[in-house]
């Protein structure tokens, strides 16, 4: 057998949603943080990421991390999160398998009943809180990075919808939140098709007009997410279809669009801190989430501009992973798609 790389992966999924977990064949990343180990990757060494996305070893809504040292003194391990649509600075669903599978392989040092993880992302630093028992991982609690509503009430013109609400808010990426009862579409997996469509457009229409910048971070930008609402969503308990660009729905209930869907809620007064909120996803599986304190981003000082502070709320997300398998995936040199393909 001819391999001109080898990849060492474990697998696994959150709540329905995969994260293959790169373990070897990559080497420590360039970078004096992991968001610059996340810029050279996109320019340097993006075959990788579509190798293992793209068929033939992946699908079109394949996702997943490649564990690289930390860049900081408090962090355990460093995260790069890749998947179909490219390079995300936060995935908190990918956050939440890593995690586990940390845990379950012995990659760290396990305690029960928690077994805290500091892990470093491009993002920022985010701790996971893992629930062990009998030295299994039973669920996974993560504190994102501050998240805030970008803004409310915010419309667009989308080719063939019309003029749609939207609210725009930053969970470690941006999210549009659009009420599917507006649309006139129905929450239904059987209308998938359309949904997708709906999303998709929207998603290009902000982009073309209004994309969305953070203000202390010039490197994430850009709406690649639609929470779609099904009707009947409250600030207890939220169904969602999430349309992802280039095209596909998450299948977890996504923990950077849950950490999004409570700093818009809670900007909208609906919900408080300390309060359970359930996000369920398109398949019907679930996180918890709860804001458990204020906060600000921006403002005179940050990193890359000196604007108004603008109120940020600090989340966790609680789910659960499994691991699937562990794998290694070679590239042999007569390999005629050496970089994946996607149909």
């Amino acid at each position: 057998m001819r391999s001109r790389r080898v990849f060492h992966t474990v697998e696994s999924h959150t709540e329905g949603m995969p994260t293959r977990v790169v373990t070897g064949g990559v080497g420590t990343l360039p970078g004096a943080t992991m968001a610059e180990r996340r810029e050279w990757f996109a320019r340097h060494s993006d075959d990788v990421r579509t190798l293992l996305m793209y068929e033939p070893r992946g699908h079109a809504a394949m996702s997943g991390a490649i564990l690289q040292p930390p860049t900081r003194p408090d962090a355990d391990v460093g995260v790069l999160f890749i998947e179909v649509s490219g390079l995300l600075p936060m995935c908190g669903h990918g956050t939440i398998g890593v995690a586990t599978v940390l845990v379950e392989t012995g990659m760290v040092e396990v305690t029960e009943p928690v077994t805290t993880i500091r892990l470093d992302v491009p993002a920022g630093l985010v701790t996971a809180e893992v629930a062990v028992e009998d030295g299994a991982a039973r669920s996974v609690t993560i504190r994102n990075v501050p998240s805030y509503a970008v803004g409310l009430d915010q419309r667009v013109e989308v080719p063939g919808l019309g003029e749609v609400r939207y609210d725009m808010a930053f969970g470690g990426n941006f999210y549009a939140i659009v009420e599917l009862a507006e649309l006139g579409l129905p929450f239904d997996r059987a209308a998938k098709d359309e949904l997708l469509t709906a999303g998709l457009a929207i998603m290009r229409a902000i982009n073309a007009t209004e994309p969305p910048r953070h203000p202390e971070r010039p490197d994430i930008h850009g709406c690649h997410h639609v929470y779609l609402a099904a009707p009947g969503s409250t600030a207890a308990h939220s169904r969602h279809a999430m349309a992802i660009h280039p095209g596909w729905f998450d299948r977890s209930p996504c923990g950077t669009g849950t950490s999004a869907r409570m700093a818009q809620l809670h900007a909208r007064g609906e919900l408080g801190l300390h309060q359970d909120f359930v996000n369920e996803s398109f398949i019907g599986s679930r996180f918890t989430g709860r804001l458990v304190e204020t906060t600000t981003v921006g403002g005179t000082g940050a990193a890359g501009g000196a604007g108004r502070a603008i109120p940020a709320v600090v989340p966790t997300i609680t789910g659960r992973a499994w691991v699937t398998g562990t794998a290694q995936y070679h590239l042999d040199p007569t390999d005629p798609f050496p970089a994946g393909f996607l149909l």
